[in-house]
């Protein structure tokens, strides 16, 4: 008989106290932080589930390259499961218990767990309950505030462009996601987490983001709810997404410069939570960090999902064949994707950000190249040197920037029910400006990266397959990235 015991982990960024975060930020261990450890035993293939339990970090972080553990706190085995059980598993993990598979979890100490397990209660709450008022009021707000549903647009001659000799070809649709309020799908998750933090009596909502559109869109939710608003932007993002930075100020949020980018602006998010958790309330914008936020975003971003299929059956009498999205967390790709995992016969592709290319070490590519391991607070694949320490993601476009990716996503790859590729910067401008010059649509550097990939898809594909793409923000807030990018490349 076989067997072994392993750690996955890498610098967890979840302080007991924001000295301990000093210490820990360049990857410095202290025995003063504390995590909530999973342990995963392998036995003649066979993997048990380990209990996740608060142990200091200096009891835990032994291990050699290989990330094999020498030395742990004895935890408490809860369950076996065999690999063909995945699909039992992330039946649970996406109901209550926030794993799927492997990932997913909650590492975190322990002053944030009860927080969490109130969220966790509202939420299933909200779901278990449609006659609950939060639901008419979120349809209503998503109706006239938001402005859904949002076109599921025919892309004819985006579409007449990707065509063989034959005159044959897939139809293209995008599903315009650029048009909410906002100009992103980042208000659809904004406006209902809002609404869940006045119900709690939070009277302050913080939050992190990247490339702007979390922030606007959070700016703009807690301005129409009086909530006050902390928006953590990282000094690298706000040079520039400088439109996205002084909209937030006109909404009335007050926004923190951290220096770094969206993973730096994620930890002072995080951290400032914790400073007054009885008043403050932690809004993500994307599906990573500790259950149950990645199941919350990816439910109230499944809006998109459920309209396409609807407005499929509207408009061809049947469901879409492909599904493309941009991949940095995840948020749109799950938002899109989610309604479709059972159905077997259509293709969930998800599109990561290759930036200069693979082989520079210049890119965002998570689920293309990183390994598993444990950051913000949940189990993922995460973008990582050999000693488990985070490295710097790049990409022209900011929303992809992050070292890690949704838990949910992570599962969708290990199991290959969705399929993940990945484009270059100079892939994802040439196919932003084709859109802009065929369609006269303006799609979002990240939205682009999608876009990019229907080059290497289109010719593998049958006459009249129907894609749709997600174009899940405006380019608005990137044409001075563009152009300037156009100006250094002449």
């Amino acid at each position: 008989m076989r067997s072994s015991t392993h750690l996955l982990t890498a610098k967890i960024i979840c302080p007991a106290s924001s000295t301990d975060v000093r210490r820990s930020r360049n990857g410095n261990i202290s025995s003063k932080l504390l995590v909530r450890a999973a342990v995963l035993t392998t036995v003649d293939h066979k993997t048990t589930l380990v209990k996740e339990v608060p142990v200091g970090l200096s009891d835990l972080i032994l291990r050699t390259r290989r990330r094999r553990i020498r030395t742990l706190t004895m935890p408490q085995v809860v369950e076996t499961v065999d690999d063909e059980d995945h699909d039992e598993i992330r039946k649970v993990g996406r109901n209550n218990e926030g794993r799927f598979g492997r990932f997913g979890g909650k590492y975190v100490p322990e002053i944030l767990m009860a927080s969490l397990s109130e969220l966790q209660s509202q939420f299933n709450f909200i779901l278990s309950d449609p006659e609950f008022q939060l639901q008419a009021e979120l349809e209503t707000a998503l109706r006239d505030y938001v402005g859904r549903e949002t076109p599921l647009y025919f892309a004819e001659r985006l579409s007449n462009h990707y065509k063989n000799n034959k005159g044959e070809g897939p139809d293209i649709y995008l599903k315009r996601e650029d048009l909410t309020h906002g100009g992103a799908h980042k208000i659809n998750n904004a406006i209902a987490q809002a609404m869940i933090a006045k119900r709690m009596g939070r009277k302050r909502v913080v939050a992190a983001t990247g490339a702007g559109q979390h922030g606007v869109a959070t700016a703009a939710a807690c301005a129409k709810l009086s909530l006050e608003c902390t928006i953590f932007m990282g000094t690298k993002d706000m040079e520039k997404q400088s439109s996205n930075l002084l909209l937030m100020k006109l909404l009335g949020a007050q926004v923190k410069s951290v220096e770094g980018n969206f993973k730096e602006a994620t930890s002072d998010a995080i951290r400032e939570w914790v400073g007054d958790i009885e008043t403050n309330y932690y809004l993500p914008g994307t599906v990573v960090g500790p259950h149950p936020c990645p199941s919350m975003v990816r439910e109230f971003q499944s809006v998109i999902g459920k309209e396409t299929r609807r407005q499929a059956m509207e408009k061809w009498g049947g469901k879409p064949d492909v599904l493309l999205a941009c991949v940095g967390t995840g948020s749109n790709a799950l938002g899109l994707f989610h309604e479709f995992i059972e159905d077997k016969d259509v293709r969930l592709i998800g599109v990561e950000g290759a930036g200069l290319g693979l082989e520079s070490g210049r890119h965002s590519a998570t689920l293309a190249r990183g390994d598993v391991g444990v950051f913000h607070g949940a189990m993922s694949y995460l973008l990582q040197d050999e000693e488990g320490q985070t490295l710097e993601p790049y990409s022209i476009a900011v929303g992809l920037q992050y070292p890690g990716v949704g838990p949910e996503l992570s599962f969708l790859k290990d199991t290959g029910r969705a399929e993940f590729y990945t484009a270059t910067d100079r892939e994802a401008i040439d196919a932003c400006q084709l859109l802009c010059r065929l369609e006269g649509i303006i799609p979002s550097l990240e939205a682009s990266h999608a876009l990019a990939f229907l080059d290497k898809l289109c010719p593998t594909l049958p006459a009249a397959t129907k894609v749709v793409v997600n174009c899940s923000g405006c380019g608005d807030k990137d044409v001075a990235t563009l152009f300037n990018h156009k100006h250094h490349s002449m």
